[in-house]
């Protein structure tokens, strides 16, 4: 069952490439000239390269007013955002009245900047939020045209708690079409570029927050990830982000909602420019369960178990990862060996290799309740009028379809899925599962590639649509990541890597995140190298 399920995403592939090469005509004829001839204009405004923490500390002890900080971010996206596309709706006017009212409260507050740490410890800053949360009173659509319209009438969980903790949102960001292709690319809000190239992808489903944090249009914000969605984004525009462990953010009120066994695998968390800002924004995030992760818990770096992996053992499907990503995977063991004293042991798991059709299988499978995940074809369509894949494709051809090239292939894709899982690969999930739970126990870190390559050109992905497993196959293991960057490479494209963990042990991550900041420079402003 396993080897016929090979042979239909090969012959699927091969359909797909031939179909794509034709249509690529078409959809390159929709990017801007701009995008082969500008750069993005240097960061001017000092704030614009301060951590959201130190951000906030400036705020509440009157050094610098929230209206100013708020002012001068938004004049970078109005700078950037032409470029990028990455804010699809703004809330200026409403963001500076609220910067407003934060000054106001300082002034007034009796006791001191300790008590507003405390209760507000985002008070007065910058907040960009993906359109797929739910933002009151902002569009709630991830760039489905059959979702025009729709507004959201309250807010995602996450997003209340950042509100609450003080934090003031400029607006939403684009995503992929159903949140669902690496690259954020759909026909209501048109195409994101990446800041530090941009013919290049930012990634998706998170592109919008990952585009805009890197080119200085917000200093924190948040995304969901089933599959990479925060990972890859912030992969290719070099930034922080971490996937929590599952089950710890609540998910509620995102679209898509999760359905079948999604909500075992999706997670919602926090994207920054600054490591600093990764912990006390999960803290947040988090809630009520902020207590399972024990973030107060010191972590000392030298007492960890390291590990690497350098790839995922030759899978068909998937690109060998590039040499310059084998490279500073390597630097950073050296550094790792060098500093802390460890020993960094390299492995292999086999079964790594068969981590999109892992990925794929328990993608499918039905919930708890028994029923199975709602068909990406009935969230793209109408209430009750499923998408036909081949109506669209021929409609693509014409350019008369409504949805991109890549949420047309995943539609078709499901209609080849097998009627019923391969007990194989079940089976070989569960062995991986087991060995690699037994590697990490409490105190291991393992370091894995984050994608094959640094980002791709506009549409290639097209050509490449499994190389997502690196971040994939992690969703399905349940493990907490924190994605790394790890400075530019001779094009001035983003270099990286995912720092792996036990369930439950974010904190391990993210501490070796601060470490790497300090070893590697962290994000780099970009045309900087």
């Amino acid at each position: 069952m396993y080897l016929s399920g090979i042979e239909r995403l090969q012959k699927w592939l091969f359909h797909a490439v031939m179909g794509v090469f034709f249509m690529l005509f078409r959809l390159l004829s929709h990017r801007t000239s701009s995008g082969c001839v500008k750069k993005l204009p240097p960061i001017s405004h000092p704030l614009l390269k301060v951590s959201a923490t130190q951000l906030a500390r400036k705020i509440r002890r009157r050094e610098v007013s929230s209206v100013e900080v708020v002012q001068a971010y938004i004049d970078r996206i109005q700078e950037v955002n032409p470029l990028i596309n990455a804010v699809v709706k703004e809330r200026f006017s409403a963001a500076l009245q609220e910067a407003a009212h934060v000054d106001k409260l300082i002034n007034e507050e009796p006791g001191g900047e300790e008590v507003l740490e405390d209760r507000l410890p985002f008070l007065g800053v910058p907040l960009s939020v993906k359109e797929s949360f739910g933002l009151q009173g902002m569009p709630f659509t991830t760039g489905i045209i059959s979702r025009r319209g729709v507004v959201a009438t309250a807010d995602a969980p996450p997003v209340a708690l950042m509100k609450r903790a003080g934090a003031i949102p400029l607006g939403v960001t684009n995503t992929s079409e159903g949140c669902m292709w690496a690259e954020s690319n759909n026909h209501l809000y048109g195409i994101t570029s990446n800041p530090y190239n941009l013919e290049r992808i930012p990634g998706g489903s998170s592109g919008g927050e990952g585009s805009l944090l890197a080119a200085a249009g917000a200093v924190i914000g948040m995304g969901s990830d089933i599959g990479g969605s925060i990972r890859m984004p912030c992969f290719f525009n070099g930034i922080f982000g971490h996937k929590t462990t599952p089950g710890v953010v609540s998910n509620d009120n995102q679209y898509p909602e999760d359905t079948g066994r999604h909500a075992e695998y999706n997670c919602s968390g926090p994207m920054c420019r600054y490591a600093e800002d990764l912990l006390p924004m999960l803290r947040i995030m988090a809630g009520p369960n902020a207590h399972m992760l024990s973030l107060s818990e010191k972590v000392e770096l030298k007492k960890l178990r390291f590990f690497t992996i350098p790839d995922d053992g030759g899978s068909i499907l998937t690109s060998p990862v590039s040499q310059e990503l084998k490279q500073i995977q390597r630097k950073v063991v050296e550094r790792l060996e060098a500093d802390l004293g460890v020993t960094v042991q390299e492995v292999h798991f086999p079964e790594l290799r068969h981590g999109f059709q892992i990925w794929d299988t328990f993608m499918g499978l039905p919930g708890k309740d028994g029923k199975p995940p709602v068909p990406f074809a009935e969230l793209l369509g109408e209430a009750g009028r499923p998408v036909w894949p081949l109506w669209e494709l021929l409609k693509r051809m014409m350019g008369k379809s409504e949805h991109t090239v890549a949420a047309i292939g995943l539609t078709l894709v499901e209609k080849m899925h097998a009627s019923k899982p391969s007990t194989s690969l079940i089976q070989m999930k569960e062995k991986l599962q087991k060995e690699v739970e037994e590697l990490l126990g409490t105190d291991g870190v393992f370091l894995y590639p984050s994608h094959p390559r640094v980002a791709p050109k506009h549409h290639h992905c097209l050509f490449r649509p499994f190389d997502f497993a690196y971040t994939g196959i992690l969703n399905i293991l349940g493990l907490p990541v924190t994605q790394c960057p790890l400075g530019l490479n001779e094009e001035g494209l983003p270099l990286g890597v995912q720092v792996v963990t036990g369930k439950l042990q974010d904190r391990q991550s993210l501490a070796v995140a601060l470490y790497l900041e300090k070893s590697f420079g962290g994000w780099r402003e970009p045309g900087s190298n």
